[in-house]
Parts: structure tokens; sequence; C-alpha cells
């Protein structure tokens, strides 16, 4: 990618304000922000409890935030972070120190004097996915920009070829009810039904993969200049966890859930 390009896709970004990950961030790129939130603290690392978890030696246990890992990674990606982290000091970071309903940190960790968090090596590897608790949007692009890298040199779970699942193959969707998800496809009609609107992507609306969103989503996509109606006929990419009705659906509750691609 040329530098002219890689200036115009961050310009574009920028001018969304928000987390939105479209077209641009689908591509390597460098980026020269970085992924700045406010310090929560700092710690020594005790234990790797799981892909995207680790315990301090204080007993905190913090998870990761902004990265999924997909069941056919856990063991790899757990690895890598121990490669990356046991036995090592980390200052976290993010919006606040408060628990989640586990009791866990949920914060970006960065090893001292290190310009990115440790979830951006970890999406490098291909080992995790980007997730949608983004609350920065500087820390959205990184993230993305990471996956991006690994996606284009298929390592880790990108060899595989079938992470990105296809809006048109319901039931391989369905396969992965509860579990987190990524579906590319082109949007073929956009329905409101009371106060919900649905991206459909198939043309039996009850059968095919659609997508959720509710109405205070509407006015956050509105506000990131997307017209909702005007998905239409374009190819997108979302990612969140997997519902069964009448056929597999997913709702959109961040907008670091949806990518309009290129092509459109």
């Amino acid at each position: 990618m040329t530098r002219a390009r890689k200036s115009d896709c961050r310009d574009s970004l920028h001018r969304l304000g928000l987390m939105l990950l479209a077209t641009c961030a689908t591509v390597p790129m460098s980026h020269a922000a970085s992924c700045v939130l406010a310090e929560l603290g700092e710690g020594h690392v005790g234990e790797i409890v799981d892909a995207r978890s680790i315990r301090l030696s204080d007993g905190r246990e913090v998870r990761l935030a902004g990265i999924e890992a997909p069941p056919e990674q856990s063991a790899a990606a757990m690895d890598a972070l121990g490669a990356l982290l046991r036995g090592r000091d980390v200052v976290l970071r993010g919006e606040d120190d408060a628990p989640d309903r586990y009791g866990r940190q949920r914060a970006f960790a960065f090893v001292p004097g290190g310009g990115q968090p440790v979830q951006s090596e970890l999406l490098r590897q291909g080992l995790v996915l980007r997730g949608i608790d983004l609350p920065d949007r500087d820390c959205a692009l990184d993230l993305g920009a990471a996956e991006a890298e690994a996606r284009t040199a298929r390592r880790g779970v990108w060899k595989m070829g079938t992470v990105i699942k296809n809006a048109e193959s319901p039931d391989d969707i369905l396969a992965g009810v509860g579990l987190f998800t990524v579906v590319e496809g082109k949007v073929l009609s956009v329905r409101q039904t009371g106060a919900t609107t649905y991206l459909n992507f198939a043309r039996s609306w009850t059968r095919g993969f659609a997508v959720i969103i509710p109405k205070r989503m509407v006015a956050v996509l509105e506000g990131a200049g997307i017209d909702v109606k005007s998905l239409a006929n374009r190819q997108v990419r979302v990612r969140g966890w997997i519902e069964a009705h009448a056929g597999p659906r997913l709702e959109l509750t961040q907008i670091a859930q949806i990518e309009i691609l290129s092509g459109n």
C-alpha cells in the first residue's frame, strides 16, 4: 500500500470520530497514534488464567479487553500470552477499574516501556480475534490493523480460511451458537419492525442470517455517518455472539461490531 493510500485511510477513519472500523482498517497500515487510556495501576503477572485472562501476584484477575479467543486457538493463545507476560510487570490501562460481574478487571495490558498493548501482539500472531469492547478509537484502529496483518499473512487461525463465516450459509453460522463469530456477506434488505431494524442477508429472512439493530444503535450509527437503510446491497462484515431464532441472529450493540467493506 502506498503512503498516500495509508494516509487517506487514516483520514477517512478519523472523520467517523467513533470506533467504526471501515474498509481502510481491513488492510495492514502503520498508525501513528497509539492506544492511550487512563492508567489503572501496575502489577506483576503471577499466572495465566486462560487465553485472555491473567492473575496478578496480588490476586487481581485481569480480563484483557478488546480480544476474543477462538476455541481452536485457545491453547496456542494461552501459551503465547504466557511467553509474553508470565513473571513480568505490567501496566494496566482502560476506562475504569470497576470489576465485571465475575470480579475481573477489564484492561489493556502494557509491558513497561511498550508502545502497544499485549493484545496487539496476540492479534498480529493470529491467535485471537478483535473483540468489540473497545472504548477508544485509537485502540480500535491499532487492534483492527493488527488483526488485518495476521489475516493478510494467513497466520494462526487465519490459515484455516474458515474464520469468517459466509452469510449465505446459515447452518454453518448456527453451528457457532453462543460463540463469538465473524460473518461477512451482502445485505439484501433492511427491514424495520417496531423499534427494531433487521439487516437481512437472505431472501428468506426467517431462515437466513440477520443482524438485529436496536433503536438506540440506529442513532449511534447515524451519529457515525451511517444511514442504516443505505446498507441495503452493501457488503459488510459483522462480529459478535450468535443467537438461534428461526435462523442465526447477531445483535448489534457496539459500533465496533460492523465494518463496511470495499467494493460497495
